[in-house]
C-alpha cells in the first residue's frame, strides 16, 4: 500500500517528484513531516486547482551565478562584523570564567559541513552511500534517545551501535576510524588560538562547553594536539544528557563551578545555542561569527560534492576566521585561481605519469605561477620554467606559417591607430622597412611593384588601415627571404637554448593557458621539424578556443590526435563550458589575469656579444616592459600559493582529493560571472593587461 501511494502521489508526475524531493531529502524528522504535507498540497493544486505546470520539473539555471560584492573584500567585510583578536581578549578577560565552544569556534574542519567527513570515512570503509547512512543513523539514535530519556544527546557509541545494526559494520572499528579521521583533518582556528593563548597567559580560568557526540577524552586530546592547552575542564553534552541548545548544559556548568549570573562568559558560533540560550541561563555571550554563514552567498556550489566541500571549507575558514583582511587581488587569486591551479597541476602530473613524460615545461609567462604551484605540490618532479611567448613564436614560425605571422602582426593591428613604423618595430624589422622604402623611392636596389590602384607611396608615419594592409603584406611577401634573414640569428639562439632544455629528454609536455594552443604547437613544430631535436613535444592547455572565437576549430586536429590536451574544456568534453566561455566578454582576460606574472614580457632570443661587439655562441633572452600593478599581480600569486599550500597541508595523504575535474576548477569563475561579469570587470579594472603580440 505504501509503494502504491508513493507511485500515485510522488512518481506519477516528474514535476511533483522533483519538488517533493527538494524538501524531503537530507532533512531531519521535522522536515520530513513538512515534506509530506507539501506533497499533499502539490497533488491538491495539480488535480483540483488544475495547476498543470506542477507536473513539469522546475527549470534550474544551467550556470550558477552569485551577487558578489565589489566595494570591499569578503575578509574586510568579516573584520567589520566580528571582534578582532584584541577586542575579543579584552571582552572575555573581564569575566571570572571564560567558556568556549569547540567545533567551528576553537576547532575547524577543512570542509564546509561536518558530514563531508563521512565521504572519506565511507571510502576507508569501502561502503557505498555511507554518508547518507551515517547521517540517518545519528538522526535515528537521537530520536530513540529522546523516546527513552527525553534528551536528544547521544554518544558516538549510540550512533555506531545503530549503524552496526543497519549495515553490519563493526561499531568498534567504525568509531576508531571516525575519531582517527577527525583527529587527522581537524585543525586549530588561527584566530581563536591567539585569543585562547593570550587568555592563558593572563591566568584566566577557561572551560570548554560543547554539544557533541564525540567522547570527552577524545576532545580533550584533540584540543591539546591543536594547541589549546590550559582549559580547566571540558563539558560535553553527551556525558550529561544536557545541551547548550536547551540551556541545561549551561546550568550544569554554572552549578559545578559555583558561579552566579553574569560571572561567566561563553564564546561560540551558534546564534541560538551559544548566544540566545546562554543569555537565558545568566551566561554572558560573545558571538564568534560562523565562518560559513555569509560565505554561502558567494561560494560556488555547482561542484562535485567532495571537492566542493573541501574547496568551500578552506576558503570560508581562511577568509572568515577574522584573523586578517586581504586585498581584492589576493582574494581573486585565492578564491578563483587556487583550486584551478591545484587541479591543473594535478591533471598535468597524472598525464605525465601515465604517458612516461620526461619533463614538464612551463611556458613563460602564464606558466610562472603554475610552475611554482607544481613544485610546491610535487617537488621531486622534473620541471623547468622556460621562456616562450606569442611574439617569439610568431617570429620563429614565420618560415613555416606566414599566414599566422601576417594575422597577428598585421591583421590584428588594423585600425588600432598604429603607424606602419610602429608595426615594423614590433616585428623587429624597422631597419628592413627603411631599406625597402628607400628602394621603392628610387634608391639603388630592388624596387617594389605595387598592384594597380595603390594610394601613393607607403610611409612610416602612415597608420595601418584595412586599405593599406594588403600593400604592407605585398611588400613583405616580395621580400620574404630578407624578412626570414632578419630572424636567422634568433632561430639559432632559440635552438641552442632548447637543445639545453631538452637534453636527455625524449618526451616533454609544454604547459600554457590556451586558447588555440598555438604557443605549444609552434614549439612542437620547431623542435621536431625545424631544429631536428629528437624529442616529442605534447601541448597542455587549460582551455581551448570556443564557439565564440573567429577560428573555433583552429586546434581541433591536434586535440583529436592527442598532440594537444585540454584540462577544463574542449569540443570533446565539458562542452557547456566551451559554449559559455566567451572571449568577447573578456573571459580569456579574466583567466590570463589569474596567471599574470610580475616579470617582464619575453620578446625573443639572441646571442650575447662581448665588449667588442663580437657574437658569442651563448643564447641571450630579450625582455620588454613590465605589466602594470606589479603589487596586485604579486598579491594574486600569493593568494594562489596560499590556497595550494593549505590544500596540500590538509589533503596530502588523500591523493584522490587532488583529482579535481576541469568542471570543478571552472565552477568558482562561473559563479563569479553573474550580474554580467560585474565582479570580474571590477577586478580587471585594477590592471591594464596587454594581450596583443
Amino acid at each position: 500500500m505504501r509503494m502504491k501511494l508513493y507511485q500515485l502521489l510522488v512518481n506519477r508526475h516528474s514535476g511533483i517528484s522533483h519538488r517533493y524531493h527538494k524538501v524531503h531529502d537530507n532533512g531531519g524528522a521535522a522536515r520530513k513531516v513538512l515534506s509530506w504535507l507539501y506533497l499533499f498540497y502539490l497533488n491538491f493544486c495539480y488535480y483540483l486547482l488544475f495547476c498543470r505546470f506542477l507536473g513539469q520539473p522546475e527549470k534550474e539555471k544551467l550556470y550558477e551565478e552569485k551577487r558578489l560584492i565589489t566595494n570591499q573584500t569578503e575578509s574586510q567585510m568579516r573584520m567589520q562584523e566580528g571582534p578582532s583578536v584584541q577586542e575579543a581578549v579584552d571582552m572575555l578577560a573581564r569575566y571570572e570564567v571564560i567558556s568556549f565552544d569547540i567545533f567551528d569556534t576553537l576547532i575547524l574542519r577543512p570542509f564546509d559541513e561536518p558530514t563531508a567527513l563521512f565521504f572519506l570515512l565511507g571510502e576507508r570503509l569501502g561502503f557505498m552511500d555511507f554518508r547518507r547512512l551515517r547521517v540517518e543513523a545519528e538522526q535515528e539514535a537521537r530520536q530513540e534517545k529522546h523516546r527513552q530519556a527525553g534528551s536528544f544527546e547521544v554518544s558516538l557509541a549510540d550512533i555506531w551501535n545503530r549503524l552496526e545494526e543497519k549495515t553490519g559494520l563493526s561499531a568498534k572499528q567504525g568509531m576508531e576510524l571516525e575519531t582517527e579521521l577527525e583527529r587527522k583533518y581537524c585543525y586549530g582556528n588561527p584566530f581563536m588560538l591567539q585569543v585562547f593563548l593570550k587568555l592563558v597567559e593572563m591566568g584566566k580560568r577557561i572551560v570548554i562547553t560543547s554539544d557533541m557526540y564525540l567522547p570527552r577524552t577524545f576532545l580533550e586530546e584533540l584540543l591539546k594536539e591543536k594547541g589549546f592547552v590550559g582549559a580547566e575542564k571540558v563539558y560535553v553534552s553527551n556525558e550529561y544528557g544536557q545541551s547548550k541548545a536547551n540551556g541545561g548544559l549551561y546550568r550544569l556548568v554554572l552549578g559545578d563551578l559555583g558561579l552566579g549570573r553574569n560571572q561567566m562568559i561563553h564564546m561560540g558560533d551558534n546564534e541560538r545555542s551559544d548566544v540566545e540560550m546562554a543569555g537565558r541561563q545568566g551566561v554572558v555571550s560573545c558571538h564568534y561569527p560562523y565562518v560559513h554563514k555569509k560565505a554561502v552567498m558567494f561560494r560556488a556550489y555547482d561542484m562535485s560534492p567532495i571537492v566542493g566541500a573541501a574547496y568551500r571549507g578552506l576558503v570560508d575558514n581562511h577568509l572568515y576566521c577574522g584573523l586578517n583582511a586581504y586585498s581584492p587581488e589576493y582574494e581573486y587569486g585565492y578564491i578563483y585561481g587556487g583550486l584551478f591551479a591545484v587541479g591543473y597541476c594535478s591533471f598535468i602530473r597524472e598525464y605525465c605519469r601515465l604517458h612516461q613524460v620526461d619533463k614538464v615545461l612551463f611556458l613563460s609567462r602564464d606558466g610562472d605561477i603554475l610552475s611554482r604551484v607544481y613544485r610546491k605540490l610535487y617537488p621531486q618532479e622534473n620541471t623547468e620554467y622556460v621562456y616562450w611567448s606569442r611574439k617569439a613564436a610568431v617570429k620563429l614560425m614565420a618560415a613555416s606559417d606566414r599566414y599566422d605571422f601576417f594575422r597577428r602582426f598585421l591583421d590584428h593591428k588594423v585600425s588600432q591607430k598604429l603607424s606602419i613604423g610602429e608595426i615594423f618595430r614590433s616585428m623587429e624589422l624597422e631597419a628592413l622597412l627603411s631599406e625597402l622604402l628607400q628602394c621603392d623611392a628610387g634608391m639603388p636596389g630592388q624596387t617594389m611593384q605595387y598592384d594597380v590602384g595603390v594610394p601613393g607611396q607607403l610611409r612610416k608615419s602612415d597608420l595601418l588601415t584595412s586599405e593599406n594592409v594588403k600593400y604592407v603584406k605585398k611588400l613583405l611577401t616580395n621580400n620574404w627571404d630578407r624578412v626570414l634573414a632578419c630572424y636567422q640569428e634568433e632561430h639559432e639562439a632559440a635552438k641552442l637554448y632548447y637543445e639545453k632544455v631538452l637534453a636527455d629528454c625524449r618526451k616533454v609536455v609544454a604547459v600554457d593557458i590556451g586558447w588555440a594552443g598555438s604557443g605549444a604547437i609552434a614549439l612542437k613544430t620547431l623542435v621536431e621539424k625545424v631544429w631536428g631535436i629528437p624529442c616529442n613535444v605534447k601541448g597542455m592547455i587549460a582551455g581551448t578556443n570556443t564557439l565564440h572565437n573567429f577560428e573555433p576549430y583552429a586546434s581541433e586536429t591536434f586535440l583529436q590526435a592527442g598532440e594537444l590536451i585540454s584540462y577544463m574544456y574542449s569540443m570533446a568534453h565539458n562542452r557547456d563550458l566551451m559554449k559559455k566561455h566567451d572571449p568577447n566578454k573578456d573571459y580569456n582576460v579574466y583567466w590570463e589575469l589569474l596567471l599574470s606574472s610580475p616579470t617582464r614580457q619575453f620578446t625573443g632570443f639572441g646571442f650575447r656579444r662581448d665588449e667588442a661587439g663580437n657574437v658569442l655562441k651563448e643564447p641571450e633572452l630579450h625582455f620588454g616592459k613590465y605589466d602594470e600593478n606589479q603589487e596586485g599581480i604579486r598579491e594574486i600569486q600569493r593568494g594562489i600559493l596560499d590556497f595550494a599550500g593549505q590544500y596540500q597541508k590538509h589533503f596530502k595523504d588523500q591523493d584522490w582529493l587532488f583529482r579535481i575535474s576541469g568542471r570543478d576548477a571552472y565552477a568558482p569563475m562561473l559563479a563569479a560571472a553573474g550580474q554580467k561579469e560585474k565582479y570580474l570587470k571590477a577586478v580587471a579594472k585594477r590592471f591594464a593587461l596587454d594581450i596583443n603580440v
